[in-house]
Order: C-alpha cells, then sequence, then structure tokens
C-alpha cells in the first residue's frame, strides 16, 4: 500500500464532508470506548496491570536481540521453520518462496497489520496466490478494493446498505441489508476458500521466546479456521511481537482485550506451538514463521523505542478527537490515530507523514488509555520538533510561533493584549460562545466552540487575588 499520509488535509476535508461516515465512526468508537470503560471499571487491578504490560515490553525491547534468538532457536526446535527478513520486499520473497515450494495456489488470510503493511496480498498475488481475507470486515474492505480503516473494525466504515450493494455487485448474490442474511452469504463464500485453501496465513499478537509458541487473539473463528485447516501455516510478525516468557501472557491479555474491545477476554485465544505432531489429529503439516525487522531495529536504537511497546489494542483510535472526525482512511496508510500518527513518520519517512504529527490536539487522551503506558503527546511532540528541524514545517507556522514565543516574554504587552481581547470579545463570542472566527480559523469552530474570553484578563484577577490571599 502506497503511502498517501502527505495528503492528510485533503483527505480529512473529504471524510469531514462525509455524513454516513461520521455516523458509522460515531458509532463504532462510541461502542468501544464504552466497554472499555465497564471492563476497566470491574477489574480493580487494571493500573497495576498497566504497569507490568508496560514493564515486560520494556524488558523485550532491551534485550530484543536475545529474545528474538531464543524464540528462533524454541520455534525450530517443536518443528516450525523461521525466516528473518530485512524489509517488506524481502519477507514479500520469502512468503512467496513458501508458497511456491509447498505448491500453494489458493491462501486465507487472518487480518494482519504487517501484512498491509509489506504489501504482502499484492506480491502473493503477482506470484500467482489466489489471497483471500477471512476476516469479514477484511473481506468486505478486499472487495470493495480499499484499505482496513480501522485496527478491530477494518470496515468500521461501511454501513450495511454498501456491504449489501457490495455482494450483489461482485459475488452476484440478491440483495439484502438484513445484517443475519448478510453474514450467512459471508460464511458460505468464505467456509469453500477454508477447504480450498492450501494455506493458511496470520499474524501474530505475541511471539513467546521461552515456547516458540505464535499467540493469536480473534473474535472470530476464521483465526483457527486458517491455521488448522490448510496443509501450510503462514505467520508474518513484527520483530517487537517477541515477549519473554508465556508467563507475561495473561497480564498482556488482560490489557489488550479489555482495551481493545472491552472483553474481559476473547471469543479465541490460540496458542501454537509448533506444527502437528503425529499424535495430533489436525493441523498444518508444516509451520512457517516470518520474523519482519522493515524499520524496527532503526526505531529501537533511536529516541522513538517506547512506540515499540504498541500492542496493536486501538483504544488510542477510539479515544482520540482527530481519529473520531475523520476516520481512517484519512491517515493514508495502514497505521492510523495516535500511534499510527507515531508509525508512519518512521515507517515511510518525516517528509510522507509529517502531516499526521499535526492531526492532534495533544489532549493526552491517548496516553491515559494506551493499555502500555507508551507516551504518545511527548512522541508527537518530538516529531513536530523534527520537522522544524529538518526545514518541513509551513514558514507561515514557524513565523507564527516566533512571535507567539516573543509575545509570551514581554509582560507588558501580554497584559495589554488581554485587555484587548476582552473587549472585542464581547462582539465576537455570543452566550458565551464562538459564532464566527475570521479567515482560516473559521474551520475551528464548526466542530467545536471556544469559550468566551473573561471580560478581565487573568494578569488583573491573579493580582486582585494575591492581594485578598498572599
Amino acid at each position: 500500500m502506497e503511502p498517501l499520509s502527505r495528503f492528510f488535509h485533503r483527505r480529512s476535508e473529504k471524510a469531514l464532508a462525509d455524513a454516513p461516515l461520521q455516523a458509522s465512526i460515531a458509532r463504532a468508537t462510541g461502542k468501544f470506548l464504552g466497554a472499555r470503560a465497564e471492563a476497566v471499571a470491574a477489574f480493580p487491578g487494571f493500573e497495576a496491570a498497566r504497569d507490568e504490560g508496560s514493564r515486560i515490553k520494556r524488558e523485550t525491547l532491551d534485550r530484543l536481540d536475545v529474545h528474538l534468538a531464543r524464540f528462533i532457536a524454541e520455534a525450530e526446535k517443536r518443528g516450525a521453520v523461521v525466516h528473518v527478513a530485512r524489509d517488506g520486499a524481502e519477507a514479500c520473497e520469502i512468503a512467496a518462496r513458501v508458497a511456491k515450494e509447498e505448491g500453494v495456489a489458493l491462501a486465507v488470510k487472518s487480518k494482519s497489520m504487517l501484512a498491509e503493511e509489506i504489501g504482502l496480498n499484492e506480491a502473493l498475488q503477482s506470484a500467482g496466490v489466489d489471497v483471500v481475507e477471512a476476516d469479514l470486515g477484511e473481506y468486505l474492505v478486499q472487495l470493495a478494493g480499499e484499505p482496513p480503516s480501522h485496527i478491530l473494525a477494518p470496515a468500521v466504515h461501511m454501513a450495511r446498505e454498501r456491504v449489501a450493494r457490495l455482494f450483489e455487485k461482485k459475488l452476484g448474490e440478491p440483495y439484502t441489508d438484513r445484517i443475519p442474511d448478510l453474514i450467512g452469504i459471508a460464511r458460505r463464500r468464505l467456509r469453500e476458500k477454508f477447504l480450498a485453501a492450501g494455506m493458511g496465513i496470520t499474524g501474530a499478537n505475541f511471539l513467546c521466546a521461552d515456547t516458540g509458541s505464535v499467540v493469536l487473539v480473534t473474535n472470530e473463528g476464521n483465526g483457527r479456521m486458517g491455521t488448522i485447516l490448510p496443509r501450510v501455516h503462514l505467520v508474518v510478525a513484527g520483530i517487537e511481537k517477541v515477549i519473554p516468557r508465556l508467563a507475561d501472557l495473561p497480564v498482556l491479555l488482560r490489557l489488550l482485550t479489555r482495551s481493545a474491545t472491552g472483553q474481559s477476554i476473547s471469543s479465541y485465544v490460540s496458542v501454537l506451538t509448533g506444527g502437528r505432531r503425529p499424535e495430533d489429529p489436525e493441523g498444518p503439516e508444516r509451520l512457517h514463521v516470518i520474523l519482519v525487522d522493515n524499520g524496527r531495529t532503526g526505531i529501537l536504537q533511536g529516541k522513538y523505542r517506547d512506540i515499540l511497546k504498541c500492542i496493536r489494542c486501538g483504544a488510542c483510535l477510539n479515544v482520540c478527537p482527530v481519529y473520531q472526525s475523520v476516520g481512517g482512511h484519512a491517515y493514508g496508510w495502514v497505521y492510523s490515530g495516535p500511534m499510527g500518527s507515531v508509525l508512519t513518520p518512521l515507517f515511510a519517512g518525516l517528509a510522507e507523514g509529517a502531516p499526521l504529527a499535526n492531526a492532534s490536539t495533544l489532549c493526552g487522551a491517548c496516553a491515559d488509555v494506551c493499555p502500555v503506558k507508551i507516551p504518545l503527546p511527548e512522541l508527537l511532540l518530538e516529531l513536530r520538533a523534527d520537522e522544524r528541524e529538518q526545514g518541513l514545517k509551513d514558514p507561515a507556522e514557524v513565523l507564527g510561533m516566533k512571535g507567539y514565543a516573543a509575545l509570551m516574554g514581554r509582560a507588558g504587552i501580554l497584559e495589554a493584549l488581554e485587555r484587548f481581547i476582552g473587549v472585542i470579545s464581547q462582539v465576537l463570542f455570543k452566550d458565551g460562545k464562538t459564532p464566527w472566527l475570521p479567515f482560516r480559523f473559521s474551520g475551528w469552530t464548526d466542530r467545536r466552540d471556544f469559550p468566551a474570553p473573561s471580560p478581565q484578563p487573568f494578569r488583573k484577577l491573579w493580582k486582585k487575588q494575591r492581594g485578598i490571599h498572599p
């Protein structure tokens, strides 16, 4: 998927004008946030778990090479074939070679953001392998020729009427917008693919170093069907997905499922260790694991290493006022929301992803909900500083900030300006709200109101208060 993040402003304007999209996003994020709040309230140890989860991920990053080496050794000891890819192109080459050697013509694929990141589907299809997305949301966006718009709900932007038209056009099914009927159509079509596929492709939520296990967390049966029915199971995972011990998994699961969907545990948690053994009644004949770097080592060695703690729960997307307003497609690449606003500039380059670093109110809500305590606002500010140092900032913005800094350093001028604003606010503000703002600032009031400034400047009130309470 080619990054289009440099067009964020244009894409976000289009999203803001799409009323059905706004309604779909509001429903989904509202549901996720409400469920998360209930799940956290019912788990008194959630904050302690956040501390422990953050510690586990920090321990992982501190000795990532050691944990990766152990995972490879343990996985191979149990029959898996482990490959290491420096970048996305190499990962795709390995996947295509595995498919060719195994004689695979059809693969069913479970949801994987890394696969989207490296363009795995397109690479396999170019190599003659038909790849069918088996997650319902991913199946819908694949039929529509679109990228996912949310980590958890890839088709969150689609109303059921659009899904009905999509099935009618792409699958030749009679039109129906009844949700049970639509699910039935998808189930029937995908079941045929599961039974015919020679390879199942998945990502990995976690990789346990001490047992060589691959952990999958899903809410649909497609994950298990894709790892049991096909002859070959191919796992593609970023190197940061490793954790030191299987014993670390319960803490991370408690955090992941509550932060993502508000569940105490997801419908399916699969711990896959090696391929099928002689005594096993089911499972793949061969298990291949591709560990993908694709820039992660560089991030690990720099000031943004904390972003590699991310467990892809999507909580920061749901709570972010920017994501809530424009949805995932506006971000122009695989990752969206606050975590995507950090990852995209690091993976695709700051020149490409710079608009995303500025697509944040810095309200801090993303840091408050992050299950492993990634300081997302701090990372976004750091990216903005890098943008300034590399000369990527709008000169008008740089000049404006210099003027602001100069003003804040001159108390007398600032106080006079505050008094002036207090006077004109009587014209601009009505009933304590902003009816309009001139020029380029007018868009700020389309979706929010600014409170009216106090008629008396803060400095004057402070001096008066200081006189009463020295």
